[in-house]
């Protein structure tokens, strides 16, 4: 699949510039196992890249403007990289803005350049592609004027460059774009950014994205009101417990005796969030011993938490889940990504793929009037030279 998008990239730069790439990048979208809306609350998350990608192809162009063309918007701009960096009215030139702001406002210097670039990540569906977008963008910058850039400080500079756009997101994204690696998955302590990798073997199971087909406009005030909520909550357990630096030193205990200094919202929020980092090591584990099984069980609890407590599920998202708790071909499920809207994520038992499909996508399409997708995915390469 990525061959084809490979393939169409270079031939629509060269038409478009009359040149070969100097240098092509593949930046992958991601997917989340287990530790949703965790990465901005300094907790454990459990990402990977998949072989989903934004192709990039790049060359030096010799003067002070750069011109990026989407192809599969049929837009492009030009840049002028002598001048301040301003925000547009095109919302999709601002993430690659956002990227040349931080490389300059970090001292990175560099020209003007010419770049393409084409997806094969569904947009809205939770993968990730503005962080697969910016990560791309800078690794290609990197490469091509040689700038001497760590992989975790491209991670960085994306998460700073999505900040710029108005998301305020946390790093788990730009990570798991940057440091994916084929059939693993990323144990990623968002708080020191310490990261280790363990085996994602799903054994007699495979993954599969439910796409909803819909994103509830919701999501942009939504998740920045729960990390203000997060962050009152966070507020509350240190003052009567001194030695809590973050929610990953929290228990469960602590936070139930605090129910009544917290508003019923923050509580919900505050509850989530503890039960999901302890639900990142269980999963760690699960996967370690390989018993696919639970790790099955602790997506649906996490769903239920989400949905429940955290209140970034919808109507969708939950008939998809419950609906999956009740097929025996389905050993979990949960939504993934910000929420309202998107992605579930299941764990489908091979051989049962096909029915499961055709199952669902009647359900839903009677339910809702909508047409349901699916992704098959597998755990590949983070961002990658050619």
């Amino acid at each position: 699949m990525n061959d084809i998008l490979i393939q169409n990239t270079v031939a629509f730069f060269e038409k478009s510039f009359g040149s070969s790439p100097q240098k092509t990048v593949l930046s992958p979208g991601r997917i989340n196992i287990i530790g949703e809306h965790i990465d901005y609350n300094d907790g454990y998350v459990l990402p990977a890249a998949i072989d989903k990608v934004i192709c990039f192809a790049f060359e030096k162009n010799n003067t002070q403007t750069s011109k990026i063309i989407a192809i599969d918007l049929n837009e492009e701009f030009e840049i002028d990289l002598t001048q301040e960096v301003k925000l547009s009215d095109v919302v999709w030139t601002n993430y690659i803005r956002g990227v040349i702001k931080q490389l300059q406002d970090n001292g990175f210097s560099f020209d003007g350049f010419n770049c393409v670039f084409s997806s094969n990540i569904p947009v809205g569906s939770g993968l990730s592609s503005s962080a697969a977008l910016e990560c791309g963008m800078i690794f290609g910058i990197k490469s091509l004027f040689d700038l001497k850039i760590e992989k975790k400080d491209i991670s960085l500079l994306g998460q700073k460059a999505e900040h710029w756009v108005g998301i305020n997101c946390g790093i788990m994204d730009q990570f798991s774009s940057v440091h994916g690696l084929e059939n693993k998955v990323i144990k990623l302590d968002c708080n020191t950014l310490d990261f280790e990798y363990h085996n994602a073997d799903f054994k007699d199971y495979s993954l599969i994205l439910f796409d909803s087909n819909v994103k509830h406009s919701l999501f942009t005030s939504e998740y920045n009101t729960r990390r203000i909520e997060c962050e009152e909550g966070l507020s509350i357990i240190k003052n009567h417990f001194p030695e809590v630096k973050s929610f990953r030193d929290s228990s469960v205990e602590q936070v139930l005796s605090l129910k009544d200094k917290m508003t019923e919202k923050v509580f919900d929020r505050v509850h989530f969030v503890v039960k999901e980092i302890n639900r990142v090591i269980k999963a760690c584990e699960a996967l370690d011993q390989g018993n696919i099984e639970l790790l099955g069980e602790l997506l649906f609890e996490t769903h239920d938490g989400l949905s429940k407590e955290y209140e970034v599920s919808c109507e969708e998202l939950d008939m998809l889940v419950d609906t999956a708790k009740e097929d025996d071909a389905i050993i979990g499920s949960r939504l993934m990504g910000g929420g309202f809207g998107g992605c579930t994520i299941n764990l489908v038992k091979k051989g049962n793929e096909n029915e499961v499909k055709r199952k669902f996508s009647k359900l839903y399409l009677d339910t809702f009037g909508i047409e349901l997708k699916f992704y098959d995915v597998k755990i590949s390469n983070g961002t990658t030279l050619l």
